[in-house]
C-alpha cells in the first residue's frame, strides 16, 4: 500500500485533476484580431486570379469547373460572375461540392462581404459564416469590382460547431476535439502526432511553456504551416489564441471562453 501511494504521488497532478485548458471553449468572433496583410484578387478580361492564395491560381471565370493543384481542401474551382458587383465561387473535391463563396462589393466599392460555406472532412454537417473586408487598394480601371486588395475587418454568423473546441489533459499532454470533428492527442514533448480530420494539417506537436500557456505547431507533410500560442487567463475564464500563419505570412488572434 505504501509503495502504491508513493507511485501515485509521483504521477502528474493533471492525471487527477483538470488543468487550466480542460473543458469546452467557444470563440467570440467580436474579439477577433484579423490579419493586417490584405487579400488580393483580380477579375479582368474574363479571367479570375487569387494572388494571395497559397498557392496562387488563375483561370477563366466562366462558371465551369477548373482543375486546381496544391490545395488540400479542393481540386476544382469555378467562378461565376453574377453581376458587376457579385461573384460566386464553388469548390469541389472528387466531384463533390465542399465549399461555396458569394462575394459582394458594396455600392460605393469600399466594402466586400463574403458569405461562405464549407464541408469539414471530419463531419457530415456543413458549416457557414460571413466575413467583411475593407478595400485598401483598387484594381485596374477596366476590372470587376472585386479586383484589388482587401483587409479583413469582421467575422460573423458562423455555425456554432465551427466556434467550439474541447481540451482534455492526458497527464503528459493534451487531447483536442473541435466542434467540427477534427482532433488530436499529443504529448508535451515536441514530437509530431497525427492530426485527424483535416486534410490541410497532417501532424501536430505541443510544447508546454508554463501552466497556462502551450505552443502548438501544425504541419502539412512535414512542413510547418501554423504556429499557435494558446494562453489561459489567470482567472481561468478566457483563452487567447495567437496564430502565426506561416503559409500565408499573416498573424491573427482570437479569444474564447467557456459557455
Amino acid at each position: 500500500m505504501k509503495k502504491l501511494l508513493f507511485v501515485l504521488l509521483l504521477m502528474p497532478l493533471s492525471v487527477w485533476g483538470q488543468t487550466a485548458f480542460d473543458g469546452t471553449w467557444r470563440v467570440d468572433l467580436s474579439k477577433a484580431q484579423l490579419p493586417k496583410k490584405p487579400d488580393k484578387y483580380l477579375l479582368q478580361n474574363g479571367t479570375y486570379k487569387c494572388e494571395s492564395c497559397a498557392p496562387a491560381y488563375q483561370f477563366k471565370a466562366d462558371g465551369q469547373d477548373h482543375k486546381v493543384t496544391g490545395h488540400p481542401y479542393f481540386d476544382t474551382l469555378s467562378v461565376r460572375v453574377v453581376n458587376d458587383k457579385t461573384v460566386e465561387l464553388t469548390q469541389k473535391k472528387n466531384g463533390e461540392i465542399v465549399g461555396t463563396d458569394k462575394a459582394t462589393v458594396s455600392d460605393d466599392g469600399n466594402q466586400l462581404v463574403d458569405e461562405f460555406t464549407w464541408q469539414p472532412e471530419a463531419s457530415n454537417k456543413p458549416q457557414s459564416g460571413k466575413a467583411a473586408s475593407t478595400r485598401v487598394a483598387k484594381g485596374p480601371a477596366d476590372s470587376h469590382a472585386i479586383s484589388g486588395s482587401w483587409r479583413g475587418e469582421k467575422l460573423q454568423d458562423f455555425s456554432q460547431d465551427a466556434l467550439i473546441v474541447t481540451y482534455k489533459s492526458t497527464g503528459d499532454g493534451l487531447s483536442m476535439k473541435a466542434g467540427t470533428g477534427e482532433s488530436y492527442d499529443a504529448k508535451f514533448d515536441g514530437k509530431d502526432y497525427p492530426f485527424k480530420g483535416d486534410p490541410g494539417v497532417t501532424s501536430v506537436s505541443l510544447k508546454k511553456i508554463n501552466a497556462n500557456t502551450i505552443e502548438e505547431t501544425d504541419k502539412r507533410n512535414g512542413k510547418v504551416i501554423v504556429v499557435s500560442r494558446i494562453t489561459i487567463s489567470p482567472d481561468g475564464k478566457t483563452m487567447k489564441i495567437d496564430v502565426d500563419d506561416k503559409l500565408h505570412g499573416t498573424t491573427s488572434s482570437f479569444v474564447a471562453s467557456k459557455p
